[in-house]
């Protein structure tokens, strides 16, 4: 047994780990105090108001706050709700973009990768992917080592991330799940997994550090003229259910799939550019598809997706079909389920895997770029900038790897509008708050809390919060007796806006894809610790039980 000395000692060791590591709290981005904030950003002109706060609207409220304009983000509902936390969570180049010929696109996102890792490393993770070649499949042996060499050339990837070419042999050693009837060789080259939600979060918060302001549950309605030009916007704030307006000298419309609803509003004569195309995905077990690597592979269909482990779950992914239905009411069918439960058995010899194994799913929109004569599989992921007679500018196309750039050239416009010349700073700047030296001894630093919190899930805690980690873990035994739950859940509400239990199951956790025991497991739990924070009433409770209900099914295919 432990005598009292020894005992003694482990505390202060532990007491130490939690000064050291909690010195520096984040600030605060709640909620709590909205409408004395939001009265005081009405009161003021802004440089730059910004309509969307999904990845694209984020990266531009950093860059344009890094170069010292006073800037406000507008979101309709929660912070990366739409297209940003529904994407195939890679950073990736695109390697499928090569057959297109879109180098330059290639070779931007092949090089954004790793500033996005260098930037945000407990976000931004490289992987080994494996690309199977297979009889009468989208790339030979041959064809697949040329285009990853020129993908690694452009990229200018090296060491061990390299590509790998392998036998069939040594390939079904790696993969032994992989159709050995299908299956020719393989090649193993690199990509990034990330957690597009939290990306977006980090991205915001950074440009709050350096004076932006942001507000999700923020509905942009139309635009305030003066002399035919853009000066403000009128707004409905959805927690208060009350109007507002905010002036600004330019406004920039990076609304997503949403993009040509605004140009609308701006001017009902703008044509329509965008074609959007849905992407589902569906999450097993990792005990009913239990394979070792992040796999791209070949479907019945002529077309690829991927297969990615996450901690105890898969997800595979994704469809690519023309979507016109309700922009807010996007989920994954039962037809699309079907496809992608089939793409995984051709592929894998698992016989026994039925949509019933299905844990979880999403979908989500690609705000494509209209070009004559093409599907959405052969439409160029190139962003467009388009310009109203009015001032606006709106941004759409792209995609989540290419975030940094496409905010680069949006600020540079309005840059040039303020007649500014500050160039961007984003290349070099470290997105957390509190960043760490060395990766590795964080982690190992954080694992030594485990012998105080044998309960936490330091992986979880770890790939989400960085550093802030430890705040949940100290909050837990300071404030929360213990109660680690409800110290994340009031750590989202403080320092990350979160304003309904939604936001914390599906945006600040990912639980509702990748956990959705622990969903089930503790939805009472941390509905309660929101109704507690917000100060909200049993009405209150039960109505978001009733919706938290509702969307778990949905995302469940129930």
């Amino acid at each position: 047994m432990e005598n009292e000395q020894q005992s003694s000692i482990r505390y202060r060791n532990f007491a130490f780990l939690y000064r050291k590591m909690t010195e520096h709290r984040p600030k605060t981005f709640s909620n709590l105090n909205r409408p004395a904030v939001v009265k005081a950003a009405s009161e003021k002109e802004w440089d730059l108001i910004i309509i969307g706060g999904g990845i694209t609207g984020a990266g531009i409220s950093l860059d344009a706050a890094l170069r010292g304009l006073k800037v406000l983000l507008l979101e309709k509902s929660d912070f990366a709700s739409g297209t940003s936390s529904k994407s195939t969570k890679l950073i990736h180049g695109g390697l499928r973009y090569l057959k297109q010929l879109e180098l330059g696109l290639v070779r931007e996102s092949g090089l954004e990768r790793v500033v996005a890792h260098n930037n945000a490393c407990h976000l931004v993770h490289p992987r080994n992917m494996l690309l199977p070649i297979v009889k009468q499949g989208s790339f030979s042996a041959f064809s697949a080592g040329i285009a990853i060499w020129v993908y690694d050339v452009l990229a200018r990837v090296s060491g061990k991330q390299k590509r790998r070419k392998l036998s069939k042999e040594d390939t079904l050693k790696l993969e032994p799940l992989l159709n050995k009837n299908l299956l020719k060789s393989s090649v193993v080259y690199s990509e990034y997994r990330t957690d597009d939600a939290r990306l977006t979060m980090e991205l915001i918060k950074a440009a709050r550090r350096n004076q932006a302001a942001a507000f999700n549950y923020m509905e942009v309605k139309d635009f305030n003229l003066v002399n035919g030009q853009i000066v403000g916007v009128n707004c409905q704030d959805i927690l208060s259910d009350e109007p507002l307006s905010f002036r600004s000298k330019v406004v920039v419309n990076a609304a997503g799939p949403w993009v040509d609803i605004l140009r609308k509003a701006d001017n009902p004569d703008s044509q329509t550019n965008l074609v959007l195309s849905k992407g589902s995905h569906i999450v097993f077990n990792k005990s009913d598809l239990p394979i070792n690597n992040s796999t791209y592979f070949d479907v019945f269909d002529g077309r690829m997706v991927f297969a990615i482990p996450r901690g105890k779950s898969v997800y595979v992914g994704t469809t690519d079909t023309i979507y016109t239905g309700n922009l807010d009411e996007v989920v994954c069918s039962a037809d699309d389920a079907a496809y992608l439960l089939k793409a995984v058995k051709h592929m894998f010899d698992i016989p026994k895997l039925s949509t019933e194994d299905i844990q979880s799913s999403w979908a989500g929109l690609r705000p494509l770029v209209k070009q004559s004569g093409k599907g959405t599989k052969d439409i160029s992921r190139k962003d467009e900038i388009f310009y109203s007679d009015t001032g606006l500018i709106s941004i759409a196309g792209g995609k989540l790897t290419g975030f940094r750039k496409m905010a680069e050239r949006v600020v540079d416009v309005v840059m040039e509008r303020l007649e500014l010349s500050k160039q961007t700073l984003t290349e070099e700047y470290t997105i957390h708050h509190n960043p760490y030296e060395n990766y590795q001894q964080y982690q190992e630093e954080l694992k030594q809390l485990q012998q105080k919190h044998p309960q936490a899930d330091i992986a979880h805690l770890l790939s989400s919060y960085g550093k802030d980690a430890y705040i949940i873990l100290q909050d837990a035994s300071e404030k929360w007796g213990g109660d680690l739950i409800k110290s994340e859940v009031a750590y989202t509400i403080e320092h990350e806006a979160a304003a309904l239990p939604i936001d914390f199951i599906e945006r600040r956790t990912g639980w509702l894809y990748f956990d959705m025991t622990s969903v089930k497991k503790h939805l009472d739990r941390i509905i309660d610790c929101f109704a507690t924070e917000l100060g909200k009433d049993a009405a209150w409770v039960k109505e978001q039980k009733v919706y938290c209900l509702e969307v778990i099914r949905k995302h469940g295919l129930e």
